[in-house]
Parts: structure tokens; sequence; C-alpha cells
């Protein structure tokens, strides 16, 4: 489908969904950001849904101003996935001791790691970066100067809710590795930090959603949130890459005789801030569940734990500001997921899925979340599907 466009205080709001279809929680947030004084365009994806501020699903282009909240508080989470030289028949047909070892390897939910990983050690990681990143560590907020060790631990690990690690079959049967996860604590304390700033600014006590508060263009507030957005949104994609290297470490030795190759890893943020130009404008485009879908550009849209996911290509289409999905999205929340099913549902809809079907990921099943198929068909003008995944390991925090 096209977009829909509703009209909007400041701009029009274009939708690549029904609107009659998104909560009217979500509807009054996307209605709000639309009144926003330095809004200069709102897209609204496909999983559109109710969050903090901002939906979860929407890109936000202003000038001259950012929205800490409509980031979201996990700056930089986002997707990697690569695909190796091994195909189906190369897997067992037990796959308890691959997800065993993959969570050996990655620490999931509050854990981290003992010491902090060593990048030199680990297979074709890139370390001449590294130095420089963790010395602008001493620029950030004194507020979370305190958690540099933490910082240091948490780098390469999973963390809990929807973040998984997960060894997938496309539908040419070669196996893709994949994981979610983001800037840990340390990204989430930045962006509590920051957002309680701004909303102690004059210009932000006249919005209609205190959660909306913005930081404008040549102050040091602006100045200072720019600087630790970035350098978290860096801590993301090192986060990543250290965890993909960590689970290729797996692979390698698990399928030793078949000595597995990888090809170059995809990796796109889905909560983040990149400077852009539309229209002539130069532009602060915010993607809060959202990735980027330039011409050409290679993204990945995840469904959820038993449904599978897609790798795509971005069509480039100006109307969305170059911008696609993050995934299926939520249709409902987590405590009405864990009221609506149980442990046996859990069972029945990730048959074939290696993965936790406990009480602790319940709020995680297929069930509490948008069709997957649906949400790549209603943006059909915002990328082309170049593989469908299906897990059969699911490693969730």
């Amino acid at each position: 489908m096209s977009y829909v466009e509703m009209p909007g205080a400041k701009v029009p709001i274009r939708m690549w969904t029904d609107p009659a279809t998104v909560e009217d929680v979500a509807l009054q947030q996307l209605r709000n950001v639309a009144t926003l004084p330095w809004i200069k365009g709102l897209a609204v994806m496909p999983d559109v849904h109710f969050g903090k501020g901002a939906t979860v699903g929407s890109v936000i282009a202003m000038q001259g101003a950012v929205c800490p909240a409509a980031v979201g508080v996990d700056i930089g989470c986002g997707m990697s996935a690569v695909k190796t030289s091994l195909t189906a028949n190369d897997l067992p047909g037990d796959l308890s001791r691959l997800r065993s070892k993959i969570e050996q390897a990655i620490p999931v939910g509050f854990a981290m790691h003992d010491d902090p990983v060593n990048p030199a050690r680990l297979h074709g990681f890139p370390v001449a970066p590294w130095s420089d990143f963790w010395g602008r560590f001493d620029g950030i907020a004194d507020a979370v100067k305190f958690r540099r060790e933490r910082a240091g631990k948490q780098m390469g690990t999973l963390g809990g809710g929807n973040h998984f690690a997960e060894v997938n079959i496309c539908d040419s049967g070669s196996v893709w590795l994949m994981l979610h996860s983001g800037s840990r604590n340390i990204g989430k304390e930045l962006a509590e930090f920051h957002i309680g700033v701004a909303q102690k600014l004059p210009h932000n006590q006249g919005l209609v959603d205190r959660d909306l508060a913005v930081f404008v263009a040549d102050t040091p507030q602006m100045a200072a949130y720019r600087n630790d957005l970035f350098w978290a949104q860096e801590y993301a994609k090192y986060n990543r890459a250290i965890m993909m290297a960590l689970l290729k470490d797996v692979i390698r030795k698990e399928f030793k005789k078949a000595k597995p190759t990888f090809e170059p890893e995809i990796s796109a943020h889905h909560n983040y801030v990149a400077e852009e130009r539309y229209d002539g404008m130069d532009l602060l485009v915010t993607r809060k569940g959202a990735i980027r879908a330039g011409s050409g550009e290679y993204g990945i849209i995840p469904g959820s734990m038993g449904t599978g996911s897609y790798i795509v290509k971005g069509l480039g289409n100006e109307k969305s500001f170059n911008s696609a999905s993050h995934g299926a999205g939520r249709r409902m929340s987590r405590n009405a997921a864990k009221r609506r099913f149980t442990t046996k549902d859990l069972e029945e809809q990730t048959r074939g899925v290696e993965c936790r079907k406990d009480s602790g990921v319940v709020d995680e099943i297929p069930g509490a979340y948008k069709p997957i198929e649906q949400v790549i068909d209603q943006q059909r003008d915002l990328v082309e599907v170049v593989a469908k995944l299906k897990q059969v390991v699911c490693v969730k925090g």
C-alpha cells in the first residue's frame, strides 16, 4: 500500500497503515508530535504502537531541534544479521546444545561479562577505533561517569525484553545469524538524564506533552545531548558487533568440520538520530522503531520469536524520509500478553524453535505481535524483500 495522509497541526501525518487499526492513545501521540513548532515531517510505519512521548514506529523530522524521548531510552537499539556458508543440512536434529553454547558465550538479561571483552581476541574484529571510542567516555554526562566499569562489562551482552540472538534458515536453505540489542544500561541512563534536562527548559513548558521536550540548536544542552547521543549510538553498534563475533566463534567451534565462512554483516539502528537533507533543508531525523531504507540500503525487519524475519533492501522513498518499519510491532502490551496467554500457548506458537518456553518470556509470545507478513505488505513502496528467514534457535533474555 502507499501511505494514508491524516491532517496534523503543523505537518500532515503520513501513515503506512490503516489509521483505524491504530490504538487511540497512539493516534493522540502522533497528533501531539505534529504540533511541535520545529517539526517538518512525520512518517508512521506499519508497526506503529504506543510509546513514551512518541509512538514506536514513527519517523520525526525536525529543523534545529531533537526530542530525546522520540529516540527512545534504548539509544541505538537495532539489528545485525549475517549469512553463513552453512545450510539447513549442516544443523543437527537436536539444537539444544547449540542454544546452550550461545547462552554461555553471550550474557543475557541482567547478566554481564566477568571482565570486559578484549576485542583483540575476537576473530576479525576491527580494533583500531576502540581506544578512541572509550577515550571519549570522559566527555559524556557526569551523571553516568560512575558507570564506566559496568558499561565495559555490559559491552557484548544481550539484555532482556524483545532482545534476542538467533540462528535462522532462509528460504533458499542458507543458515543466517541474527541478533537484536542496543546500548544497554549506559544508553538508558544517558537518555533518562537528558530527558530530565529537556523537560526543565523554558521553551518546553507549553508543550501538549512534557515527554516531547526538545533540545534546540546552538544551545549547550543540545551540544551535550548530541555528544552523548552519538556516543551511545556507537556503543550500541559495538555491542552488536562484539556479540556477533562471539556468536560466530560459537558457530566455528560447533561446526568445525563444515569450516563455516561468513558474508559481510548487515547492521541497522532503529532507535536513533541522523542528520539528513530533504527539500533543501538540513534536518535531524529521529527514527524510533524505524530503520533507514535509502535506495539500495540493506535492512532487517524481524517478526516475533516464532514467525521469522525479513532481509530487505530500501527503495529510497523520500515521503517516508527513506525509512521503513523496524519489526512486526506489538499489538498488545506486555501485561496484557501475560494475562491472555499461558506457557502452553507459548509452546504451541513456538513449535519447531529451540527457545525458552517458560513464564518469563510469555510477554514475547508471537500472539502479542502484529503479523509480520502484513507489516511487510503494507510497506511495499518502502522496501523490497531480499530473503525471508525462519528461526530455529532463539535465545532470549
